[in-house]
């Protein structure tokens, strides 16, 4: 049986050849004296990454885990493959490009959730502090943010940022659809967790090129956009009396206010 730890590191891979390594190493100084894993899921990637994370792998057995697809499935289904391999109490989301910053990780572990009293917490979006993208891409950013706060009514000004930390749980609980990793912060409302804002980071990619373009985002934004807007408003999953869940009490709160 594989025992619970504290914090699983999840990180999806598509042909991000000489990402891998920096920034596993990286992970490993900044959670140093933390119970954590990494779960790497390679995406199909057509390039040395797959070596790469056999040579990671190796290096720390004990602390990573690789799954790798048999066939390209796209970032959301990464994250959903790799959740089914988390044993952390909290996941972590990094992209594997290195923008995102795990110094941000072990600074907000250490002033929210170590100390505890989470309560209905399920979700520490991160909002970058600079973007390092054109001036193009920072405009169709604001615009897709806009229109998605205006419809979700989800608050959030930044879910593009990779960097996500969630209780582990929650995000089990999630509906999974191609693009929901776009969607978090609302879907996680939708389930009755709160969702918090944090400043962190953004940094140049270290090497290769972005996989996505101006016209596939804008597709399939729009697309899922109006299902997550249908989905929201259908009511939110019921919580038993009998769990352990910190969401009971506003529902039970709810219930003697309507009866």
């Amino acid at each position: 049986m594989t025992r619970q730890r504290d914090l699983s590191v999840l990180i999806p891979f598509y042909n991000e050849a000489g990402n891998v390594l920096p920034l596993i190493d990286e992970v490993h100084a900044a959670l140093d004296g933390l119970d954590y894993e990494i779960v790497c899921v390679n995406d199909c990637s057509d390039d040395s990454t797959g070596d790469e994370l056999a040579e990671a792998q190796a290096a720390a057995p004990e602390r990573i885990i690789v799954r790798t697809h048999v066939q390209r499935a796209g970032k959301s289904a990464a994250l959903m493959t790799g959740l089914r391999a988390v044993s952390g109490r909290w996941t972590q989301l990094l992209d594997g490009d290195g923008q995102n910053d795990i110094a941000d990780t072990r600074r907000l572990w250490d002033e929210i959730v170590a100390p505890g009293g989470t309560g209905k917490l399920g979700l520490i979006a991160g909002k970058r502090k600079s973007r390092n993208d054109s001036g193009f891409k920072w405009l169709q950013s604001r615009v897709a943010n806009g229109i998605r706060r205006f419809m979700l009514r989800d608050d959030a000004t930044d879910t593009g940022c990779g960097w996500k930390l969630m209780r582990t749980d929650a995000f089990r609980e999630l509906p999974y659809f191609a693009s929901m990793h776009r969607f978090l912060p609302a879907l996680m409302k939708r389930a009755g967790w709160e969702v918090r804002e944090e400043l962190v980071n953004d940094r140049r990619r270290w090497h290769g090129a972005s996989k996505y373009g101006f016209l596939g985002r804008l597709g399939a934004g729009i697309f899922d956009l109006f299902g997550v807007f249908w989905l929201v408003r259908r009511g939110q999953p019921g919580i038993a009396a009998e769990w352990d869940d910190p969401r009971a009490g506003d529902q039970a709160s709810e219930a003697k206010k309507s009866s």
